[in-house]
């Protein structure tokens, strides 16, 4: 039997081979004169940038303008001891999707189905954050609302700070709790507090 290739296992495991290169978010953004860092497209091939943090809202609004208009996801992850903490959004034009469904001038329920091929286009921003230096970064609640809870929940697990927000404070941990839990070099303390079962 002969060995499947790298490409042809991603293929049958349902991932999308990613062009090498700048793709079209990319090209968009340099042509508009946005400074980046293309970063290698994930698994399924949507495109991730990176961007610094002074420039998010301002690459943020760029897209937003050009139909990236929902913000899916916002998160946060640690590279681990000694590496970057890193703040993420994943864009999608959902407006565009759902007008191939039908146009807004349509009237209610004569829209057709999505052929279950088709895509939304996405996009994922990086922000890099030197664990030894500021942890702030513009919040991009004043674009999309949806980033409320998900920039206190990246807050409260990571520490990374969105300046702007209109609510920092702590979403999941009591607002005295000491240090930030998903971080990997997090020490978590040696004592629990029992509540009384009765």
């Amino acid at each position: 039997m002969p060995e499947e290739t790298p490409a042809a296992a991603a293929a049958s495991a349902g991932a999308i081979e990613a062009p090498a290169g700048p793709g079209p978010v990319s090209t968009w953004l340099t042509s508009q004169g946005f400074e980046h860092e293309v970063l290698p497209a994930d698994h399924l091939g949507v495109e991730v940038l990176g961007v610094e943090p002074s420039f998010l809202p301002v690459v943020a609004t760029a897209l937003k303008a050009t139909g990236f208009d929902y913000l899916q996801c916002q998160g946060g992850y640690d590279e681990g001891p000694g590496g970057r903490l890193v703040s993420f959004y994943h864009l999608v034009k959902l407006a565009v999707l759902a007008d191939r469904v039908a146009p807004a001038s349509a009237a209610a329920g004569s829209g057709q189905k999505l052929p279950t091929e088709a895509r939304p286009e996405e996009v994922r921003l990086k922000v890099f954050l030197p664990r030894d230096a500021s942890l702030t970064i513009p919040s991009l609640y004043g674009l999309f609302r949806g980033a409320d809870w998900q920039e206190r929940e990246t807050f409260d697990m990571f520490g990374i700070v969105y300046e702007g927000h209109p609510h920092p404070k702590r979403l999941l941990m009591p607002e005295d709790w000491k240090g930030w839990p998903l971080r990997k070099d997090y020490v978590q303390p040696d004592f629990y507090e029992m509540q009384d079962a009765y």
